[in-house]
């Protein structure tokens, strides 16, 4: 990806919905995909791992997910809940996975700021050990050994709710 100096101007085209990016100079212009491939090249050079949408997909062959309305990569959060804490039993490990994927709250901002505290703090699990009952709390992200976590970036990840199709950039 080549580097562009000077000022840039940025304009959103209505008709297409295309970001378009032009030098001052014009000697350069870089359109939506282009932007989306550079930010998928930085996040892999970051050290994260990038894939297409359509390659996960339901349906496909490497496909994590079973439904359109699937969000969360199950799979992904159940291996590293599971890696994160390996002294937590089963049982701990899908009310973590529960709590995650279904986050209390009565709005959507209540539930993001709840879905916030669990990433950030973890999450309060209970479970059962003998006749007692402990609680602890689930690690969902390293932050002092990042590279124990699965970092992923996808691309035009197709999400399907209420009939609506949505498919972000990355």
């Amino acid at each position: 990806m080549s580097s562009y100096a000077g000022a840039c101007i940025f304009q959103r085209s209505h008709r297409k919905g295309s970001l378009t990016y032009t030098e001052t100079m014009g000697k350069h212009r870089i359109v939506e995909s282009d932007a989306e491939d550079a930010a998928l090249e930085w996040l892999a050079d970051l050290g994260w791992n990038v894939s297409h949408g359509p390659n996960i997909s339901p349906g496909s062959i490497e496909s994590e997910r079973s439904d359109y309305r699937e969000v969360v990569l199950g799979a992904r959060l159940r291996e590293a809940l599971d890696r994160l804490n390996p002294s937590l039993p089963r049982s701990a490990i899908d009310d973590a996975f529960r709590k995650l994927t279904l986050p209390e709250g009565a709005t959507v901002e209540s539930r993001n700021r709840a879905f916030h505290r669990m990433l950030v703090n973890g999450v309060t699990v209970e479970y059962r050990l003998g006749d007692s009952i402990r609680g602890a709390q689930a690690t969902v992200v390293e932050f002092e050994q990042s590279l124990e976590n699965d970092f992923l970036a996808v691309n035009q990840f197709t999400v399907v709710e209420n009939d609506n199709e949505r498919r972000p950039d990355i």
